[in-house]
């Protein structure tokens, strides 16, 4: 499963599922640096960041950010 952080409150850590929305609380994991707006992939009962989807995502963000620009003018 793939989660985005959404907020980190205190040691609580508010994930997304990127596929369906859903929104889980974890508590923060110990020796991981995670920080809003960052991929954790959820595989084998662990968690690990995965900076390769974040690139990926915000890279689409930003191309959909700059067409909606490019639309208003």
């Amino acid at each position: 499963m793939k989660y985005a952080v959404d907020r980190i409150e205190g040691n609580i850590i508010v994930l997304e599922n990127i596929e369906t929305s859903e929104k889980i609380e974890i508590s923060t994991i110990e020796g991981m640096d995670a920080k809003e707006g960052d991929i954790l992939i959820y595989e084998n009962n662990t968690y690990r960041k995965d900076d390769t989807i974040k690139e990926e995502r915000l890279n689409t963000i930003k191309e959909k950010m700059d067409k909606l620009r490019s639309d208003e003018e």
